[in-house]
Parts: C-alpha cells; sequence; structure tokens
C-alpha cells in the first residue's frame, strides 16, 4: 500500500459522500490525464526531471489548466432528464481560483459541467446545491444538456448536439466543462446567426441566435419593468436588419419609445402619416368602434349594422366588378352611403324595432366623422382604393434597405387603440394566408406591451386583436409570419400564447407569479437557468429554446446611443435641481393637449 503522499485522486464512493460511512481521511492529490485513462503506473517518487511551474502561472492559449483535467465530482443518481452528483468541497474551492472564469464557476448553481460517457462528453448545468451529510461534499442536482465527440488526440470537445443518446451510469467522474469546451457549445453549426452579447460566465464567447428557428417559431421577450428590456428589443431588432437589410418588420410601439431607435433604419408611422383606410376593417373591428350597447341591445345593433355595411360596400364601382362580396370584404366605401343607408334603413315600416339601435349607430358615426383624434382612419380622404400601397408601405415591400416600420400608436385614441392593433395583425396574417401561390415573404410582427393586446381569460375583454394573435401563435408559422412578444407581466399573457413561442428571452422578473408562469413555458433543460432569474443584473437574460443551441445566460451588448430607445428613467435628483423655462413649456404641453397633438 502506498502512503497518504502517493494516494492519487481516489474514486468517489457515494455512500461516503452521502454520509453513509464516515468519510476516509487520507489526502487527495490531482492525477495525471494519463493516470486519469488508467494508461500509466502511479507517479514515482522521484522528482521530475523538469522543474514544476510556478502555481501563479496561468496555462497557455487553449490549453487546459490542472484543474480542468480533474474530477470535481461523481455521479450518485440517474433519470431520464437529469441526476444527482456529489461534489468535493475542496476540488471545488480549488477551481475557485482558477483563471478559466468556466472552471471557476465550475459546480456551482448555473454552471456546466462534464461528464465522460464512453468517448463522449455528457454535457449538464448544475441546478442546484446542498449540503451533503458528509464532511466535505456538497449534493447537486444537474438538467441534461447536449452531448459531443472528443478528439482523440487533443481531447477536445466538437460535434456537440442537444439531447442525449447515452446516459451515464452512477460512479461516473465529473469535470468542470472549459472556455474551450464552451466555445465549440456555443459555436454555430453553420446556420445564419446574429450576435447579441457574451455567454456568461465566459469573457469572449458570443452569444448567438439562429434567426431562422427564432422566428421561424415566434419568440419571447420578458422581464420586469427597468431591466433593460426595451433596449434589449432594440438591439435583437438592429442585428436582425443588419443580417437581413430587405426583411419585412412590423412593431406595434404603444408608448413611442422606439421611433428614436430606428429612425434612421426604418420608417416611422403615427397617427400624423399612418392614414389607415376605415373600410380596411372588417365587420368585427367595425362593431367595435361603431357599437355602444351591450347585451342583447348590442346584437340587436349588430344585425343592423352588418346590413346596412353590406350595403354600403355593394355600392363602389369596385364591388361591381367583384361579383358577390361579403360583409367583410376589403371594399372601399362612402362613410355618406354608410349614413344614408342607416337612414333609410329606420324610415322604413316594416322594421322589427324601433329607432332607436339605428339612432345609436348613427349618432357614433357622426361623432366619430367629426373628432379630429380620428381623422386618421376615418377620413374622407381615405376612400380611394389604396390598400397595395398601404400593405407595400405598412410591411416594407420594397423594403430599400429599411426593413422595418415602428407603429407609433401612443396618439391613437385609446377606445381604439386595440382596433388599430388587430386591424394592423389581421392585415399581416390574411396577406400570407391569400399569398400562399406566390413566392413567400415572411413578415415579423413584433408587439410591445403584448399582455395589453393577447390577456390571459380571467383579464379578456372580447376584443378581436386577442383572437388574431392568439391565431398568429398557433398558426402564423405554416404561412410564413412571425410573432415577437414583448411583456412585463407574462402571467398577465393569454397561457396559449406563452407557449406557442419557440424561443423565450427571459430577463429578470421580480414577481413570483410571473416566474412561475415562466418556468411553466421554459422546456425541462432550461430549469437550473431559471433559478437565476430573479438574481440576473439588468441587461442580462436567460435565452433558451429553438433559437440558441442549448439554454444559457447572455449578457447583452451595449447599443449605441443613436439606436436606443427612448425608455431611460428620468434622473429625479438632477432634473429637480434645474430650473428655468417651466411656464413656457406648460403653455406649450397646455396647447397640445387642447388640440390633441
Amino acid at each position: 500500500m502506498t502512503d497518504a503522499s502517493h494516494t492519487s485522486f481516489r474514486t468517489f464512493n457515494p455512500a461516503e459522500m452521502d454520509g453513509a460511512v464516515p468519510p476516509r481521511q487520507e489526502a487527495l492529490r490531482p492525477l495525471s490525464q494519463s493516470e486519469l485513462a488508467g494508461r500509466a503506473p502511479p507517479r514515482p517518487e522521484a522528482p521530475p526531471p523538469a522543474p514544476a511551474p510556478q502555481p501563479s502561472s496561468a496555462p497557455g492559449p487553449g490549453v487546459a489548466s490542472e484543474c480542468a483535467t480533474q474530477p470535481i465530482g461523481v455521479v450518485l443518481d440517474i433519470a431520464g432528464s437529469g441526476s444527482q452528483i456529489a461534489i468535493d468541497l475542496q476540488r471545488l474551492n480549488e477551481c475557485m481560483e482558477d483563471a478559466d472564469p468556466s472552471v471557476a464557476l465550475a459546480g456551482q448553481v448555473g454552471s456546466q459541467i462534464k461528464i465522460r460517457v464512453g468517448q463522449s462528453w455528457l454535457l449538464a448545468s448544475v441546478r442546484n446545491q446542498k449540503q451533503g451529510r458528509g464532511e466535505g461534499s456538497v449534493l447537486a442536482n444537474i438538467d441534461f444538456l447536449g452531448e459531443g465527440q472528443e478528439e482523440r488526440l487533443t481531447g477536445k470537445l466538437h460535434a456537440f448536439r442537444r439531447g442525449v443518446t447515452r446516459y451515464p451510469v452512477p460512479g461516473a467522474l465529473v469535470f468542470p466543462a472549459t472556455t474551450p469546451d464552451l466555445r465549440q457549445v456555443y459555436a454555430s453549426d453553420g446556420r445564419d446567426a446574429i450576435t447579441v452579447g457574451r455567454v456568461y460566465p465566459t469573457k469572449d464567447i458570443r452569444a448567438g441566435l439562429y434567426v431562422d428557428a427564432m422566428l421561424g417559431k415566434h419568440f419571447a421577450l420578458l422581464g420586469s419593468t427597468g431591466t433593460g428590456k426595451s433596449t434589449s428589443a432594440a438591439l435583437i431588432l438592429h442585428r436582425i436588419c443588419e443580417a437581413a437589410p430587405e426583411g419585412h418588420i412590423v412593431m406595434i410601439d404603444p408608448h413611442g419609445e422606439y421611433s428614436a431607435a430606428f429612425r434612421n433604419t426604418g420608417v416611422i408611422l403615427d397617427v400624423s402619416n399612418l392614414q389607415m383606410p376605415y373600410w380596411l376593417m372588417n365587420f368585427e373591428e367595425h362593431c367595435e368602434v361603431l357599437l355602444t350597447a351591450t347585451g342583447q341591445d348590442r346584437n340587436i345593433d349588430a344585425d343592423i349594422l352588418a346590413k346596412c355595411l353590406l350595403a354600403a360596400r355593394g355600392k363602389s364601382r369596385l364591388a361591381g366588378t367583384m361579383g358577390k362580396i361579403t360583409v367583410d370584404s376589403p371594399i372601399p366605401y362612402l362613410l355618406s352611403d354608410l349614413a344614408n343607408e342607416l337612414a333609410s334603413q329606420m324610415g322604413k315600416l316594416d322594421k322589427s324595432t324601433t329607432t332607436a339601435p339605428y339612432m345609436r349607430i348613427k349618432n357614433k358615426l357622426d361623432e366619430i366623422k367629426a373628432d379630429p383624434r380620428y381623422q386618421f382612419l376615418f377620413s374622407g380622404m381615405l376612400v380611394g382604393d389604396t390598400m397595395a400601397e398601404f400593405i407595400c408601405k405598412i410591411f416594407r415591400m420594397p423594403a430599400d434597405g429599411r426593413p422595418i416600420s415602428i407603429i407609433d400608436v401612443s396618439g391613437v385614441p385609446s377606445d381604439i387603440t386595440a382596433t388599430v392593433v388587430a386591424v394592423l395583425s389581421r392585415l399581416v396574417f390574411d396577406f400570407a394566408i391569400w399569398g400562399r401561390e406566390e413566392k413567400t415573404r415572411p413578415v415579423l410582427l413584433v408587439c410591445e406591451e403584448a399582455h395589453r393586446y393577447v390577456p390571459s381569460e380571467k383579464n379578456a375583454d372580447g376584443n378581436s386583436v386577442g383572437k388574431i394573435l392568439s391565431r398568429i401563435a398557433k398558426e402564423g408559422r405554416k404561412y410564413g409570419v412571425s410573432l415577437g412578444l414583448i411583456t412585463q407581466r407574462p402571467s398577465d399573457l393569454a397561457e396559449g400564447v406563452l407557449s406557442q413561442c419557440g424561443t423565450i428571452i427571459s430577463m429578470r422578473l421580480n414577481n413570483d407569479r410571473d416566474q412561475a408562469f415562466v418556468k411553466a413555458a421554459m422546456p425541462e433543460g432550461a430549469r437550473g437557468f431559471l433559478d437565476s432569474i430573479p438574481a440576473l443584473r439588468n441587461r442580462e437574460c436567460i435565452v433558451c429554446g429553438e433559437g440558441v443551441a442549448i439554454p444559457m445566460r447572455v449578457s447583452f451588448d451595449t447599443l449605441d446611443e443613436s439606436k436606443r430607445p427612448a425608455s431611460e428613467d428620468p434622473s429625479f435628483v438632477e432634473l429637480w435641481n434645474q430650473t428655468g423655462g417651466e411656464e413656457e413649456a406648460v403653455d406649450r404641453i397646455v396647447q397640445r393637449w387642447r388640440s390633441q397633438g
């Protein structure tokens, strides 16, 4: 038997690590690579011929440190999606001093470790830790991420792929994952990708998002107010625009934040230049704007409006060339024709109701025509057949190097904001459906403050916008329509919509209900990352799903000042120490207020 000075890094005994027997008190000595592989006998007592390197010297580029080549623990328990390992606390402390940040964090919550299975390496993420019953041991649950092959000559990891085909057995050794390992894991597999930041905890590995996979199966960007959500959304969209300058992106901006970010790379549309024709609305959207009654009275009003609207559309010259039309057909009609038809129907002696329903609709129509806030939608100048021009403007066809249109709805009256968003969303979907015979031109629809438009069942108000966005989430992929949802309250989203998002980018969420909702929507392998959501810094996120190779924690790049949205928090102390010009500013504000913009 060798004495303590010759004792090699012993094989872990799960019973020892769990405290079933007292831990042995023999000293630990790291093994060389050849000893670990069983290809050489233990080192002799004679000193090596070459002088040992100083402890402070770091390994050269691409050279694994001694800490990285020594096991840190052993597998205790195996399950389908994850397992339990025991980690040697002394080895954990040794790794913390390593120059490689990936090795320094090895074994800690959120870090990656690797397990040898045959000639392959199995990569896993540490979900949690707890004190083992044995002295000096830590128990941790891990989630399997994927596996890669090992090059025989260099021992490097390559050909990484998601999923597990062969599981380890209890007793298998656990090693730290190094930065070169993670560089192979996160390296692009040849698909088109955009880089948006740096993979935590590495210093130089770029975080890539696969554009086709992320957009093809929708994505969601989640985060509490103040975490950098708007800036991160602008960063992702800027990178997509740079990668695809002839793309087609429509963004619904409810607060007017993104106009500043895309003034040079996109087209900004608001109530001053949107000029959305009212006749593009279908019957349901007409009802939301023109009907004010509730209950049974609303059903009566809807029947009257359907009859009169169809008659008004039928009077158009375009309708005469179309043959049969429906109440939903996007045919131009005159508002005066609709008003005249209402008056005509009201004057008939054989009508089944009183004149009250007709008067309700006619009064609402007159009110809207006279209100200047509605001029972007209900203007007499919009009666011409401009549907093709409007679609080209909104969808950026052709893009001319400005592939994104920012639709600022902050100036839209609040009572019809949801209807305007519904019309724009439905145009995207209907255009894709009726364009199936043509060459596919995918469109990305990005919806900020998505919980306002696709609310959960308890908050649902029956608006058409929730129905159309839910339909896009479920069916849009078949027709080349991609949906991007940005929200600070994921728990207020319709449950089925978030589950349809193939890629989830989650920034810090402070609310317990939001955290639980996101965890339920994310794949099993990402659960370990999700536990760190409350601890994320600003402009950090967890990305998982179709758009990334494996779940990862990302620190977003810093965006140029000129490309940031106007969403920064004001400095109260700085602004409250300035004075001058308040009275003139109040006069200007009152003037805009009274004229409604």
